[in-house]
């Protein structure tokens, strides 16, 4: 991959973006531990999500569906405004 495509598609430098992400992800953790839920409970209710996509077949896909489309709601436009303000003020 090219520098420049690399650098587009991280959308800033790639060291920038990672360690961007590292902070962040550091902080979600301390408020996700602050309102008490740990790692191991986000496994089990991935076990969970996906034992009860096997038990109840087409409904729980259609169950996650509907937590796709929820989170897309908030996520998509937030994303786009973010996109767009910054191609407002000439960033990449």
């Amino acid at each position: 991959m090219r520098p420049d495509t690399l650098h587009r598609f991280f959308g800033g430098s790639p060291g920038h973006v990672i360690l961007r992400l590292v902070v962040i992800s550091f902080v979600v953790g301390i408020i996700l531990s602050a309102i008490d839920l740990d790692l191991m409970g986000l496994v089990y209710w991935i076990e969970d999500v996906v034992r009860g996509i096997w038990n109840m077949g087409f409904d729980a896909i259609r169950r996650l569906g509907g937590y796709f489309l929820m989170g897309a709601v908030i996520v998509v436009p937030l994303w786009a405004i973010g996109r767009l303000l910054k191609i407002g003020r000439g960033e990449p």
